[in-house]
């Protein structure tokens, strides 16, 4: 198969997996929020396939299940943070994939790395586009999006044990993408 249908094929699947994971199991945690276990498909997207594959899946994922869900209703600012967070954890995921040291050193920094981009991509980025959109001031929008930042860390910290087990699956099934 042609490397530009295999990436078609793979981001296609990426995403239907993050609205699958992010519909079906709804595991609810703070009053109206629950886990978003869509990132953790972002994050081995990242981790195996690169930032842009991995900013792709999800940034994709959301705006399907926005669609699906409640239509455009919070999908702009979600949009834009997944891009902030994939493209940072990608980032991440490389430099940390390939530096020598111990790995509690990567874990360490990808840790650092999850909970910065969350904050960047949820409490900056998607808290500012909800201010814009909603005409609320940002410290309310960060109030109201703290839930989500907290939820989303958590998951994607229980992740990285996920990406680094299936990266070796995926260099086997996609060795042309897999990064």
């Amino acid at each position: 198969m042609h490397a530009t249908t295999q990436r078609i094929c793979l981001l296609a699947i990426g995403t239907a997996l993050f609205v699958a994971l992010s519909m079906c199991l709804q595991v609810p945690v703070f009053e109206n929020y629950y886990l978003c276990l869509g990132y953790v498909v972002m994050a081995v997207y990242c981790y195996s396939f690169g930032t842009v594959n991995g900013t792709i899946a999800g940034t994709m994922g959301v705006v399907l299940y926005c669609l699906v869900i409640n239509g455009l209703r919070g999908m702009p600012g979600w949009a834009l943070g997944n891009i902030v967070i994939g493209i940072i954890l990608g980032l991440t995921f490389k430099i940390t994939k390939w530096m020598d040291g111990s790995k509690f050193l990567k874990s360490a920094i990808n840790v650092v790395a999850i909970v910065a981009a969350t904050a960047l991509g949820i409490l900056i980025v998607k808290s500012g586009t909800e201010s814009i959109l909603y005409a609320q001031l940002m410290a309310v929008r960060i109030a109201k999006n703290i839930y989500a930042f907290v939820a989303d860390v958590v998951v994607l910290v229980v992740s990285l044990p996920i990406c680094v087990a299936l990266d070796k699956h995926a260099k086997k099934l996609f060795p042309e993408l897999a990064k």
